[in-house]
């Protein structure tokens, strides 16, 4: 059977750390597997930080143009976010992609699938990708003219 993987955030803007999730989300998945993709929704991205983020729609569009351009992938879903743990809590899924942030998530929602008699999920977790001064790209970091997209320091 074709693994349903899942993977999930605010994707705002977007950089090279996003684009190292969502790429090894897609290995997991392998050819004939099935990526999720859980955006939060604009109540909740907005409620989680105090910097700007675009609505849902626009991240949607960008985030289908990078996959796209990134990764050649056109093959997804993509679902809103409502809570910190989305569909993954109550439907069938193989794997989690996250990132060393969102582990404890990750291990909340085997906890619930456990109570839940659901199989937990396999953690399959990428490193920070580095920006120029080895320190991790965020977004924030980007919104804050630290660095950019790909982790080049602006001057």
């Amino acid at each position: 059977m074709a693994p349903k993987v899942a993977v999930g955030g605010t994707f705002d803007p977007l950089h090279d750390g996003h684009i190292a999730l969502l790429q090894r989300a897609f290995e997991v998945a392998g050819d004939d597997g099935e990526v999720v993709i859980a955006l939060t929704s604009d109540r909740m991205a907005t409620s989680q930080r105090t910097r700007p983020v675009r609505d849902f729609d626009t991240r949607v569009e960008n985030l289908k143009a990078a996959l796209k351009e990134n990764l050649g992938v056109e093959r997804f879903k993509i679902e809103m976010l409502h809570t910190v743990y989305g569909s993954a809590i109550e439907e069938e899924y193989d794997a989690i992609v996250v990132s060393p942030e969102t582990e404890p998530i990750a291990c909340n929602i085997n906890e619930i699938r456990r109570e839940n008699g659901l199989s937990p999920l396999r953690i399959v977790r990428i490193e920070y990708q580095l920006a120029e001064d080895d320190i991790r790209i965020s977004s924030t970091r980007i919104c804050g003219g630290e660095i950019d997209a790909h982790g080049k320091m602006v001057v």
